[in-house]
């Protein structure tokens, strides 16, 4: 399915990278992002989700036939939190992409601690049902969908090893559960090539290596040369360190044929590391 245009609507630490994939293999790209930033190579459109009149000129600007990326979060605005999935599908009414790809989350698996392809979702939270919720919107749009749902993204700036740095990681209390992760330039590359594929349908994306929070964090410290954080009661974290799930992601990679650059942490940390010390100033 071949596209000469994309459009990346909130072109961040996931779409930008998905964005230079696709202008290395030749790809017109287009773009929206909460900042205005510019992206090298990407024409930049403006977009406020929550204002009707930006979304107005928007859809003036909105060619047919695109391929469309949707990696816009839920937003807390207001009385609480919304999903601008249905005005972005309002959207393109009039002139519909011909392949749409949402990034979801994991999170719409609830507490189930084994997930692969076939794993419905299971939502228990108002934030999980809305992210399922804009998952069905996606499926029903007059396009071909994919709905991809990463496990926790880490890379250069984000991640355990970011959060040791700033003081802020806590191993949970017993050791924790399990946790799946993948690396964000693995996740641009599935996204990148699942966006320009014929593939549909729903699927978790993941690494090989789900586990514990304190081996990655004991991983990490051994890395920065810090000591390995306190524990702290579970219900005192952050909600991915709270979940135990273990996310086989190998289905969409199976489909795709992308393989993995990093297959665990002890490929990407290290990684993350060496980017960070390249993206440093000399003094």
């Amino acid at each position: 399915m071949p596209f000469s245009d994309v459009l990346i609507l909130g072109c961040g630490f996931v779409g930008g990278r998905v964005a230079a994939k696709l202008l290395d293999r030749g790809i017109r790209v287009f773009a929206t992002n909460r900042v205005s930033s510019p992206v090298a190579g990407v024409t930049m459109l403006p977009l406020d989700v929550t204002d009707e009149r930006s979304l107005a000129n928007f859809a003036e600007r909105i060619q047919p036939g695109l391929a469309v990326l949707h990696c816009i979060p839920l937003l807390q605005y207001g009385s609480g939190l919304h999903d601008p999935t249905p005005a972005i599908l309002g959207a393109f009414e009039d002139r519909p992409p011909a392949r749409f790809l949402y990034l979801s989350s994991t999170s719409v698996y609830g507490a189930t601690h084994v997930i692969e392809e076939r794993t419905p979702p299971a939502p228990r939270t108002p934030r999980e049902i809305l992210r399922l919720g804009a998952e069905r919107a996606v499926a029903a749009g007059p396009w071909s969908s994919l709905i991809l749902r990463p496990a926790a993204i880490y890379g250069p700036g984000r991640g355990v090893h970011e959060s040791m740095r700033h003081g802020t990681f806590r191993v949970p209390e017993g050791g924790g559960g399990s946790i799946s992760r993948i690396h964000v330039d693995d996740v641009a590359e599935i996204v990148a090539t699942g966006l320009l594929s014929t593939v549909t349908g729903a699927f978790p994306v993941a690494d090989e290596h789900p586990c514990p929070s304190f081996e990655v964090a004991e991983f990490c410290a051994s890395a920065l040369g810090f000591p390995t954080p306190a524990a702290a009661p579970l219900e005192l974290l952050n909600e991915t360190l709270r979940n135990d799930r273990r996310v086989d992601g190998s289905a969409i990679r199976r489909l795709l044929g992308v393989e993995l650059r990093y297959p665990s942490y002890k490929e990407g940390i290290p990684a993350c590391l060496a980017a960070e010390a390249a993206a440093q100033p000399v003094v």
